[in-house]
């Protein structure tokens, strides 16, 4: 299935002029790297961020989030936020300036 090209072109908009970004088609849709780790990305019409264990458990809590699943085993540290929980640029921003202030901590590869 196709990505969300429009939900990929917010994404670059907010991280424009960011240093260290990269795109990698990924898991049928498109992620983007900092430093060589993955960040954020889109599956489909969902948002996929890694914001950590820790952060990933508060936010599977919260409205319109679930597990990052596409291959029938979850990945740890990560969630998925589908389409209605990013209708906002605001929350767009909230959800990839989560991941960058966790993968920021990584080495980079």
């Amino acid at each position: 299935m196709a990505f969300s090209n429009s939900l990929a072109e917010r994404i670059r908009s907010h991280l424009a002029g960011r240093q260290g970004v990269t795109e990698k088609k990924m898991f049928g849709g498109i992620v983007f790297l900092l430093n060589g780790n993955m960040l954020v990305g889109v599956w489909e019409e969902s948002l996929i961020v890694r914001i950590g264990i820790e952060q990933a458990e508060h936010a599977l809590k919260q409205p319109y989030v679930r597990p990052f699943d596409v291959t029938g085993r979850p990945m740890k540290g990560w969630a998925m936020v589908d389409a209605d929980g990013t209708d906002s640029d605001v929350a767009l921003r909230s959800w990839i300036d989560l991941a960058w202030d966790f993968v920021r901590t990584l080495p980079g590869k």
